[in-house]
């Protein structure tokens, strides 16, 4: 992936690992749209970064995908490179979750998770591929490929996010869009809920790691512990996902 020069679309780009990816493009000489639900944190995202455009979007509707769609292509029609990055993560025990009653909590992390950056990917892939290089960046998880117990959708959502992901980079491949995985680790963010990930890698330092991984060419890229598991063999996961669990069921109790 070229690293200037670009028009980049970032969903949930106001805030957490989305900003400070808009914060090193636009450093590297790119122009970036981030999109998200709330006004008030794009707002304040502009204001922190002023050369940012900002598009209010929920990408859990399918007509608000489409109408993004449009928007940016119409209004911006160089954009080459769509950085999913937009995911909510909720932490429940299923026994405790009252699905008869209270389904649209959880799906609307499906939907979020799943849906909206499947559907991102097949809106911008047919208009990327006219250009004469574009990228399509997934953000997915360390939680991919070692699932988090007391996160099962979450971890549910990006394993078929990663699964989306590599189909797709092999669809595309005889074209012009580079198609690249970033899977996190937990980072210090407001991911789930403030306050549940500070002891996650700092996430100015993650940032810079998978900056460097995009300049060295990488098409997955991990930072700390997640580099690890994206390789790790079934006996390896199944042991670190026990170890997980042990280590944190005592949070959703």
């Amino acid at each position: 992936m070229k690293l200037s020069g670009n028009t980049i679309l970032i969903t949930g780009g106001g805030s957490g690992i989305g900003l400070a990816f808009a914060e090193r493009f636009i450093k590297a000489g790119n122009r970036v749209i981030v999109c998200g639900r709330r006004e008030e944190v794009l707002q304040n995202a502009k204001e922190k970064v002023p050369s940012l455009i900002t598009r209010v979007s929920d990408l859990a509707i399918e007509s608000e995908r489409v109408a993004l769609f449009e928007w940016v292509t119409a209004n911006y029609p160089e954009v080459n490179v769509l950085v999913n990055n937009a995911g909510i993560q909720q932490r429940f025990h299923v026994l405790k979750a009252d699905a008869k009653n209270n389904w649209g909590y959880f799906h609307k992390e499906i939907t979020t998770n799943i849906e909206a950056p499947f559907h991102l990917a097949m809106l911008f892939a047919p208009y990327l591929a006219t250009k004469e290089a574009a990228t399509i960046i997934n953000v997915t998880s360390g939680l991919a490929f070692t699932p988090f117990a007391i996160a099962p959708i979450y971890s549910a959502t990006k394993a078929a996010f990663h699964s989306f992901t590599m189909s797709l980079r092999l669809q595309l491949s005889e074209t012009s869009v580079e198609v690249i995985e970033v899977a996190p680790p937990a980072v210090n963010t407001d991911l789930g809920g403030a306050g549940l990930h500070t002891q996650g890698e700092p996430l100015d330092a993650f940032a810079d790691g998978i900056f460097t991984g995009l300049q060295e060419g990488k098409q997955e890229i991990g930072y700390g512990s997640s580099v690890n598991r994206l390789r790790m063999s079934r006996d390896e996961i199944d042991e670190y996902t026990e170890k997980m669990y042990q280590a944190t069921k005592n949070l959703i109790e």
